[in-house]
């Protein structure tokens, strides 16, 4: 089975689609999962954000989310997201297949292992190499203009950075900005899954020198919706690739 988490807009790529509901020992996740095939494979969908995106991001349930979906019986998870760009060589409506993730969050329930069992996971490299590499033929298939690696840095949001935090962003040589990133990535390592990242770039964030103006909600709404119909072929073409993915070692800590 394969895993994706993204917008109440992806409910439509299921077919035969059956409501799953899982009880976790971190709570309600974000929705009940949607159970369906894609491309005849069975894949679990849920929207990280709740089916009205009515929880922000430092409120999604993150260990509810991952827990249920590997209960569901996941082997990878797809990650889509909406993201910013700290690159003025990404454009919006670009598309980012990150291989690196820097985690500026704060208070977020980040793991798995709180006690009596301890772990330290290996995090190296927070993506999976062979789903990012058929992350990237699927966009190519679709003729999505799309970027081989990048690193996302993860704030707390809900609010978007100042001039000053995004300034310094970019100046790192980070790409990406996003809210959602993180934990999910490193929980989903930890219960031994596979996991990929699609960012859409919807926006400049205000740091990019010369070319941003403030950023919107509503504006990132409006673009990732020019963007979604893409997205959803590109998963269509990812899922079976991922379905045929050999064992990528994701799992060790």
């Amino acid at each position: 089975m394969i895993g994706v988490f993204g917008g109440s807009g992806f409910y439509e790529l299921l077919t035969e689609a059956r409501e799953v509901r899982i009880d976790t020992p971190y709570g309600e996740p974000a929705a009940p999962l949607m159970v369906g095939t894609v491309e005849g494979v069975e894949v679990a969908f849920m929207p990280r954000h709740g089916r009205s995106h009515e929880l922000p991001p430092h409120r999604v349930p993150y260990r509810a989310n991952v827990w249920a979906m590997k209960q569901a019986g996941a082997a990878c998870v797809i990650g889509p997201c909406a993201a910013g760009s700290l690159d003025k060589d990404l454009g919006p409506g670009t598309f980012v297949v990150c291989d690196q993730l820097v985690d500026r969050t704060s208070g977020r329930d980040a793991t798995f292992f709180d006690g009596p069992e301890v772990q330290h996971l290996s995090f190296a490299d927070p993506y999976c190499e062979e789903l990012r590499t058929h992350a990237l033929a699927a966009l190519a298939e679709v003729g999505a203009p799309a970027r081989d690696g990048g690193t996302v840095v993860v704030i707390q949001g809900p609010r978007f950075s100042t001039r000053a935090e995004s300034a310094f962003y970019a100046a790192q040589g980070w790409h990406v900005i996003n809210m959602t990133q993180a934990p999910e990535a490193a929980l989903v390592r930890e219960l031994a899954m596979c996991y990929v990242n699609i960012s859409v770039i919807t926006d400049y964030d205000v740091g990019v020198e010369g070319v941003a103006e403030p950023v919107t909600h509503d504006e990132v709404l409006r673009q990732f919706a020019r963007s979604v119909d893409t997205l959803r072929d590109v998963i269509r073409s990812l899922v079976p690739r991922a379905a045929g993915s050999t064992e990528c070692g994701a799992g060790a800590r």
